[in-house]
């Protein structure tokens, strides 16, 4: 499926959560905690008001409550706006 974010939107694949500690003790799915950061897949044209300053490929950190899930191919997204992106990660 593809899917092309409209506006100041942009799709994002989240990355995968820690499995272990760094003791080594392993971390139950349930337990985990939601990872802020993802990598852009594709971005949206943006606005007049709001530019767009990711491409697809960076890596960023975002909201921990911000954007909407969504599946696609069985892997977890979000689609957030452009000002819930507080990071690019290098």
């Amino acid at each position: 499926m593809k899917i092309k974010p409209l506006a100041d939107r942009i799709l994002v694949k989240n990355d995968k959560a820690e499995t272990k500690t760094a003791s080594g003790l392993i971390i139950p799915e349930a337990a985990q905690e939601k990872t802020q950061t993802a990598t852009v897949v594709e971005v949206g044209p943006g606005t007049d008001k709001v530019k767009i300053s990711v491409k697809k490929g960076d890596r960023i950190m975002y909201d921990k409550y911000a954007g909407t899930q969504l599946k696609i191919d069985g892997e977890d997204h979000l689609i957030l706006k452009m000002e819930d992106v507080i990071a690019i990660v290098e």
